[in-house]
């Protein structure tokens, strides 16, 4: 008889933060955001860390160079698509390694490595990975991530085992996984850090194709809860990423405060200047082209691991448009400025402290209906001067 999972499954949106005492060293400027990227001994300094907790999906909608600079520039960590030959994944990594990242005076946060050059990392898969791996350690990628739509399996087991044994340094992430049970499996496997989500993304249809996944917020407090009770019984933390679900930018302090030491979105990126997806004019504006990659049009077969073909026997992505958001240094310091905020409301400087302080309260719909009662919006400004 199939088991079933005591408790709900729930998502962002059914939960609020509740504000904790402040004091005077409690601002928004005493922040600190900086995140571990890789496995390490509690009490430690992952060796590779991020300076915005923030990471692109590994998406052909999201990845490219221009996005990597740019988002490197802020402290946070692009990984750029493997759905395409090694060659030209590898030329992309390159570009970025290539970038003059001098003028730190424009962006003192800049994610660089030892020697000065931007940080990027990459998507990897379970079936070329020991001809794509090699290529883009040698090419200078920082960090590598399994990609794929279930992470709880053997052949990322396996895919693990052969990065750690030939290439021990390389930092590797996993998944994505759902729950504590999978966690462990990928921990024990290798896994730098371990990605959460399954079918939460706006662009996923896994849940309506397959009747798979489980409500990001649930799964993020289910897997960080994992974290902390392997640290306690190995000595080793492995960070986690939330990937998928976060909808509104409070969504990312959410995440953060359930636990996740950093958060990874595409829908989010798809909508900025240096997105590779096509500005097209609508009714209202612009929008951006935004493509899943269970789509047809994307063709990742790589990721879906569907039966019987090398291809897509159904699709479980969707393509489509985003609105169009302008250019990703003013949007992402935007987000910044509030995920800053949220933490000093609920009393935090670092991310280990919003973990450890952070207090959740579940909301009805009558809750937000509270919050949005009925007005006429101003929209001419000049009313007022």
């Amino acid at each position: 008889m199939a088991q079933i999972v005591e408790g709900m499954s729930r998502t962002f949106n059914e939960f609020l933060l509740l504000p904790n005492k402040t004091s005077a060293e409690c601002r928004p400027d005493d922040v600190e955001l900086v995140a571990p990227l890789a496995r390490h001994e509690v009490g430690q300094r992952s060796r590779l860390e991020l300076n915005t907790p923030v990471s692109s999906a590994i998406m052909q909608a999201v990845s490219s160079p221009r996005l990597a600079i740019a988002l490197a520039r802020h402290g946070g960590l692009s990984f750029l698509h493997h759905n395409r030959p090694i060659a030209e994944q590898v030329a992309d990594i390159e570009s970025v390694k290539a970038f003059n990242a001098a003028d730190r005076g424009r962006h003192p946060n800049q994610l660089v490595d030892s020697d000065k050059r931007l940080r990027v990392g990459a998507g990897v898969n379970t079936h070329d990975y020991r001809e794509r791996v090699p290529a883009l350690v040698n090419a200078g990628a920082d960090a590598l991530c399994l990609d794929s739509s279930d992470g709880y399996s053997e052949w990322q087991a396996r895919a693990l085992g052969w990065v750690k044994t030939h290439y021990p340094h390389a930092v590797i992430g996993a998944g994505n996984v759902v729950d504590g049970q999978a966690f462990d499996y990928l921990a024990d496997a290798g896994a730098d850090f371990v990605k959460v989500g399954v079918g939460g993304g706006s662009i996923c249809i896994t849940r309506d194709q397959k009747g798979i996944g489980r409500g990001q917020a649930t799964a993020v407090l289910d897997v960080a809860s994992a974290r902390d009770v392997y640290a306690q019984r190995t000595g080793q933390y492995i960070p986690v990423c939330s990937d998928g679900g976060l909808q509104l930018d409070y969504h990312v302090a959410l995440a953060l405060a359930m636990g996740a030491d950093f958060v990874m979105m595409g829908r989010y990126f798809a909508g900025f200047d240096q997105a590779p997806g096509a500005k097209v004019p609508a009714a209202e504006g612009f929008v951006k082209e935004y493509w899943g990659e269970g789509s047809h049009r994307a063709r990742n077969w790589r990721r879906y691991e569907q039966p019987g073909t090398r291809g897509l026997t159904f699709e479980e992505g969707v393509d489509g448009f985003v609105p169009y958001a302008g250019d990703l240094n003013d949007g992402l310091a935007l987000t910044i400025a509030k995920l800053k905020a949220t933490m000093t409301s609920c009393g935090a400087t670092t991310i280990r402290q919003f973990h450890d302080n952070a207090r959740l309260t579940l909301v009805s719909d009558q809750s937000f209906q509270e919050a949005h009662a009925t007005i006429d919006i101003r929209t001419n400004r000049g009313d007022l001067d």
